[in-house]
């Protein structure tokens, strides 16, 4: 029977580590770190994802600031408030919430943000140093996606690895991550041939497709460690509904371990992203 990655616990853990590095810094005399959350109009996921965020600020010391703006705030004053943050010294993270209103450039906003302020990892700066293996914030999930393999996996040298999906969010960075644990990686997407047959030489199997139930047991091999990031919201045949992850997850009892869904990667998200404003906070 595989193994359920607790992604609730492990997340727990993280929240305490960054409570106490905050508590240390504090204690030696510095401000607490401050995370700067930018929503442009009010998509009501978008507003979830941010209640989530602010309020686990509060349990960790991490002070927030929010910033909410109309749906019809144009490009140029939301670069304006980005400057203004950039130059904040009391701001040590920067989130702009995704998706942005039809207005506004998205790429041209993170690429707005100062790398060292860059909290969720996207700005160029910080996906070269990625990829070079040299430093620079992590996209949380992908971050926190290693983290829960960490907690079954030893040694990663030699082992095959296929991330499903090619997004620059997750599928590209975790597959970074991946390399430079000298994993053999095979990146797939929407135009790859013969997905069953490649995912089933994989040791480790991180789906990231947006696709429910996408993966299916057969493609599994025995003892294979399977990474979930998906999550969807299916419609049920008596009318109600119910969260799904990329995997079907009742047909993976023959993997090693599996990441649940809801309580997988999902929690670690929000930890890595406390734990990364921390680190930009000793580095500024």
């Amino acid at each position: 029977m595989a193994t359920l990655i607790d992604g609730k616990a492990i997340a727990r853990a993280l929240s305490v580590t960054t409570a106490e590095a905050v508590a240390q810094m504090v204690a030696a005399g510095h401000s607490a770190p401050g995370l700067a959350v930018v929503l442009v109009g009010n998509d009501p996921a978008s507003e979830v994802y941010v209640g989530r965020k602010i309020s686990q600020c509060a349990k960790v010391g991490i002070h927030s600031i929010e910033h909410r703006l109309p749906a019809d705030t144009a490009e140029e004053d939301l670069l304006a408030l980005i400057a203004a943050l950039n130059a904040d010294a009391t701001v040590h993270g920067i989130l702009v919430q995704l998706p942005l209103p039809a207005q506004i450039d998205a790429g041209k906003v993170l690429d707005a943000i100062d790398p060292a302020k860059d909290v969720d990892g996207f700005h160029p700066v910080n996906v070269g140093r990625l990829s070079t293996g040299t430093g620079g914030l992590v996209p949380c999930t992908p971050l926190g996606c290693m983290m829960l393999l960490d907690t079954v996996i030893d040694n990663y040298r030699g082992l095959d690895a296929v991330v499903i999906g090619k997004s620059n969010i997750v599928g590209k960075p975790v597959a970074m991550l991946l390399l430079e644990r000298e994993c053999t990686v095979t990146v797939t997407h929407i135009a790859t041939q013969g997905l069953p047959d490649i995912v089933r030489k994989a040791d480790i199997v991180v789906a990231a497709a947006g696709a429910p139930e996408l993966v299916k047991g057969d493609w599994i091999k025995p003892g294979a460690v399977v990474i979930d990031v998906g999550i969807t919201r299916v419609a049920q045949a008596d009318g109600t509904t119910r969260l799904v992850g990329d995997c079907a997850a009742h047909e993976m009892a023959h993997a090693r371990a599996v990441t649940p869904v809801p309580g997988g990667v999902g929690p670690m998200t929000i930890a890595c992203l406390l734990s990364n404003t921390v680190q930009a906070a000793r580095h500024a």
